[in-house]
């Protein structure tokens, strides 16, 4: 193939989640770099014994997953591939997929950026597994944004200056944008990419990634004013307007049914959405409890991005693993 691809891994402590990335990847010929920031555990030597090349992050400076990717981006200076295909070190490649995304971009010179499918590969496990298989599934064709996993042209990247290092949540899609405002076009090719192991078994980790989510709309929203307005608006009224109304309730009596009706109303449409993509009822019943809930934590996650930014801190990541 004369479009030549090389691969950046990033990871922090995915133990054999790393090790199923890095196979997935070792026997395609590609030239491999994993940016390691700060594990304990034996990701570097794992990495090594592939023969990826490793750029091991200096703690002294906030990891973030945008950090790591723009410094693997940059190990690669010395001999530039056409594309970079991103992944982030709890997902494997699925075969075939490398080869379809590069000549996807070979042959549309307007494309910037390629992602395909992504699917939990234990979704059975839990249901926090099952709500990121579910926030996966998303249709194929030109799109806005995207997640981790994408191909993105070495031009289109240079072009947009990388990933922003001091975005720590969403920085994917701030990255898009960007890519999008530059004139450059996203795909969503119908095909499968990667497999993702959440490893979500506990109800403080589902909160704790909330807690991210709702961080990155606000540190994107203030970047991108237009972007995740919609989910910015939700979680104010879902979130604080809502509960401040309940507690006024107490004094004001008719004020509490009332803000109990709406949330009921949000709830049975987030059922009925659900159910309009092909969930089974009593699946979406389920996982619209946790789609509602999830507006406390991603109210937690916003105001301490307001709050980091007011004190002037340095915005550091929020893991939930």
């Amino acid at each position: 193939m004369s479009f030549r691809i090389a691969a950046v891994i990033i990871g922090r402590n995915e133990g054999a989640r790393l090790g199923r990335c890095l196979a997935s990847l070792s026997r395609q010929g590609l030239r491999l770099v994993y940016v390691d920031s700060g594990s304990s555990d034996d990701s570097v030597a794992a990495a090594r014994a592939v023969g990826a090349e490793v750029v091991e992050l200096d703690a002294a400076t906030p990891f973030t997953a945008a950090r790591a990717r723009s410094a693997g981006a940059a190990a690669l200076t010395d001999d530039m591939p056409d594309a970079v295909q991103f992944v982030d070190g709890d997902c494997a490649v699925v075969p075939g997929w490398i080869a379809a995304a590069a000549r996807a971009l070979e042959d549309d010179p307007g494309l910037g950026l390629v992602t395909g499918w992504r699917a939990e590969l234990y979704p059975e496990r839990s249901v926090y597994n099952a709500l990121c298989d579910h926030e996966w599934h998303r249709p194929a064709g030109e799109i806005m944004a995207c997640g981790g996993d994408m191909m993105v042209r070495v031009a289109a990247f240079e072009g947009v200056g990388g990933f922003d290092p001091t975005v720590i949540a969403a920085e994917d899609d701030e990255f898009c944008t960007r890519l999008r405002k530059a004139g450059w076009r996203l795909v969503r090719l119908p095909l499968d990419m990667t497999r993702h192991d959440a490893d979500m078994t506990r109800f403080g980790q589902w909160w704790q990634r909330a807690v991210r989510s709702g961080h990155g709309f606000a540190q994107v929203g203030d970047l991108h004013p237009e972007y995740f307005t919609r989910e910015r608006r939700r979680v104010w009224l879902y979130g604080a307007v809502l509960p401040g109304m309940a507690v006024l309730g107490l004094l004001f009596w008719p004020l509490l049914p009332m803000v109990l009706a709406l949330y009921v109303l949000s709830y049975l449409r987030t059922v009925q959405g659900l159910r309009r993509e092909g969930m089974a009822t009593r699946t979406a019943l389920h996982h619209a409890v946790f789609l509602s809930l999830s507006k406390f934590p991603n109210l937690i996650g916003m105001l301490t991005y307001r709050l980091r930014k007011w004190r002037g801190q340095a915005m550091r990541i929020i893991e939930y693993k």
